[in-house]
C-alpha cells in the first residue's frame, strides 16, 4: 500500500507498532515491508516515539527522535489503519482515534467489535436473518472443567470440524479436525491464541469473497465481482496461502457464477455489512452450496497484499489498486464533513 497509494494527493507519515506497543515513526519505504515467505517483515523499535495529538491540546502530530529532539509533523488528516487481529482489527485502536478526535478510514468500534468476535458475528447476522454456518462456541474453562461433556455436545456435528479462537484473523490457530482423535490438539491451538474457541461443522460448498465499501455521500454501499478461493492441495486456506503465495491455492476473480448467483451474494453480502452498522469496508466470506449461499466471517480489514481477495476483487470491479485506497481515504474523509 505505501507503494501505491497516490503521493501526488497524498502525504504520507508512516507509523509502526512494535511488538512491545510502542508506536514508531517508520521508513517510507515500501521494500522494507515486502512480504518475504522468509522474513516476514516487522516493526523494530528505533528509539522514536509518537506523540499523539491532544482533545483539548496541540492538534499536531509529533515525533520524539532517539536523541530525544521533538518534531512537528503536521496536523493529520485522517489514519489509515492497516491492522489485523487484536487492538487493530477488534474497534480497540478505532476507539483510541475516537478519543482522540482524529478521523480514521475502514470499520468503526461497534462493527470492528462485533465481527472480531466470531461468535457475536453469529449472532447479529443471524439475528437479521443473514443465514451463516452453524457452529458451537467452547470455553476454555468449559473444556479443562469437563472435556468429556465439551466433546458429547461438539458429537451433534458430523466431522470434518474446523476448530478456530473466535478473536483471531488471518486463520491463526486454525485446524481442521477429522475424527475426536485431533479434537484436544485443535482445542490447545485455538486456545492459545483466544479462550473462546468454535467448532465448526465442514460445510461443502465453493469458497467465494464478495468485497463492500462503504457508500459516500448519498450513494449506497456497493459490492464488488464474486471471488474464489480454489484449494487444490491444501486442507483449508490457512495463512501461508492467504498472505505468502502457498503453493495449492488458488485466488480467483471474477468466479464462474451465473448472474443469478453473483446478484444473490452480492445482495447478501450489502445485508451482511448493514446487520453489523458496517462502516468503510468488508470482505464477506460465504460458502455457496446446493441450498444457497451460507456467510462464514465478514471481515472489517481484509488483507490488502497483492495476492489478497479483496483488492484482486475491486479491481476486477473497476476499481484499481491506487484508486481502491484513495476511496478509503476520501471516505473516511467525507464522513467528517457530514458529522
Amino acid at each position: 500500500m505505501l507503494g501505491a497509494i497516490d503521493r501526488d494527493r497524498f502525504a504520507v507519515i508512516p507509523v509502526g507498532i512494535t511488538r512491545t506497543g510502542a508506536f514508531v515513526l517508520e521508513d517510507d519505504d515500501p521494500g522494507k515491508f515486502a512480504l518475504d515467505p522468509a522474513h516476514l517483515p516487522e516493526v523494530v523499535d528505533n528509539g522514536t516515539r509518537i506523540l499523539w495529538p491532544e482533545p483539548a491540546g496541540r492538534r499536531s502530530l509529533r515525533v520524539r527522535r532517539a536523541d530525544g529532539e521533538i518534531a512537528d509533523l503536521g496536523e493529520v488528516d485522517v489514519i489509515l489503519p492497516i491492522l489485523h487481529g487484536a487492538h487493530g482489527e477488534d474497534g480497540t485502536i478505532q476507539g483510541f482515534f475516537d478519543t482522540l478526535e482524529i478521523p480514521y478510514a475502514g470499520g468503526g468500534v461497534l462493527d470492528s467489535a462485533v465481527c472480531m468476535d466470531k461468535h457475536f458475528m453469529k449472532v447479529a447476522l443471524a439475528a437479521a436473518g443473514v443465514p451463516v454456518s452453524p457452529g458451537i462456541t467452547v470455553r476454555e474453562s468449559e473444556w479443562r472443567a469437563d472435556p468429556g461433556v465439551v466433546a458429547t455436545r461438539l458429537t451433534e456435528a458430523s466431522f470434518p470440524w474446523f476448530v478456530k479462537p473466535a478473536r483471531a484473523g488471518s486463520s491463526v490457530g486454525v485446524s481442521k479436525v477429522h475424527g475426536l482423535d485431533e479434537l484436544d490438539a485443535a482445542l490447545r491451538v485455538a486456545f492459545a491464541e483466544d479462550d473462546k474457541v468454535l467448532v465448526e461443522q465442514g460445510i461443502v460448498g465453493r469458497e467465494v469473497e464478495v468485497g463492500v465499501l462503504e457508500g459516500r455521500a448519498d450513494v449506497a454501499p456497493r459490492a464488488s465481482l464474486v471471488g474464489e478461493i480454489v484449494l487444490r492441495d491444501r486442507e483449508f486456506y490457512d495463512f501461508e496461502g492467504k498472505y505468502l503465495g502457498g503453493d495449492g491455492v488458488d485466488v480467483v476473480c471474477p468466479a464462474d457464477l451465473t448472474a443469478e448467483e453473483v446478484s444473490s451474494l452480492q445482495e447478501m453480502a450489502l445485508r451482511a455489512f448493514a446487520a453489523v452498522d458496517g462502516r468503510g469496508l468488508a470482505r464477506v466470506d460465504f460458502f455457496l452450496t446446493d441450498h444457497g449461499p451460507v456467510v462464514n466471517e465478514l471481515n472489517t480489514m481484509p488483507g490488502f497484499t497483492p495476492i489478497s481477495m479483496f483488492p484482486k476483487c475491486w479491481i476486477a470491479s473497476g476499481l484499481s489498486y491506487a484508486d481502491l485506497i484513495s476511496e478509503l481515504v476520501d471516505t473516511a474523509l467525507e464522513r467528517v464533513v457530514r458529522a
